[in-house]
């Protein structure tokens, strides 16, 4: 028998969406939608929970983990929607100095000089070892780099004074207490990352979640996604 469409829909999304999602699937029941239960986690374990078949009827990932739970088929084909553009930002503890980050050249010098790095374990974080490396600077960083455990906010490892400097998802750091925000990394080198949804192929709602992900991608939401520190994709 059909399950009723009154049902509420169960998702699974990365950290670097949690709050956006939240305000949105708030108010996605005043659109027409039903309510959604949307559980936030490190990317890497939402992945390989959506991999490993368990019951959900909504993903929201970034991009590259999207196409290929697609291609391993734990999703519809076809289904995926790009939902919003994410930039990096770089963040120093409340209270302590604050580097000029406004240029490529100004960010490789506060990186030289900072004692700890941390960035994540998503895709901005290999993008991140990715600039460092074209910089030339994977030697003289070793032993100074801290990866932040999976569903672990690389903003909660600069408050607690852990590391230094920290690069991670601009709608991760917005509002945290015990950090300043510097702002975002500079034009040239700014990493973007899209996340994405789609239908679980476990779903027995798939046509709801079809129009939920419609909603998400549409204007309605724009405002929205600046306010949580994205843009539309």
């Amino acid at each position: 028998m059909p399950i009723p469409p009154s049902l509420p829909l169960t998702g699974l999304s990365s950290m670097a969406t949690r709050a956006l999602l939240a305000e949105l699937l708030a108010a996605w029941p005043q659109h027409g939608g039903q309510p959604v239960a949307m559980e936030s986690i490190g990317g890497v374990d939402a992945a390989r929970r959506v991999a490993a078949g368990e019951a959900v009827d909504v993903v929201v990932l970034a991009s590259d983990a999207i196409d290929k739970l697609l291609a391993g088929g734990h999703l519809l084909a076809g289904s995926r929607v790009d939902l919003v553009q994410s930039a990096v930002a770089v963040a120093v503890p409340a209270g302590a100095p604050q580097p000029d980050i406004g240029s490529e050249a100004a960010l490789r010098a506060a990186v030289l000089a900072a004692p700890t790095i941390g960035y994540s374990t998503g895709p901005s974080g290999t993008q991140l070892l990715q600039l460092f490396e074209r910089w030339g600077l994977t030697d003289q960083l070793q032993g100074r780099l801290v990866q932040a455990r999976a569903g672990v906010p690389v903003g909660s490892l600069v408050a607690s004074g852990a590391v230094a400097l920290g690069f991670q998802q601009r709608s991760e750091l917005i509002g945290l207490a015990g950090i300043t925000l510097l702002g975002d990394l500079p034009a040239p080198v700014q990493i973007h990352t899209i996340f994405s949804g789609a239908v679980a192929a476990t779903s027995q709602q798939p046509d709801a979640v079809r129009a939920l992900l419609a909603w998400l991608a549409s204007p309605a939401t724009a405002d929205t996604k600046q306010r949580q520190g994205m843009a539309a994709a």
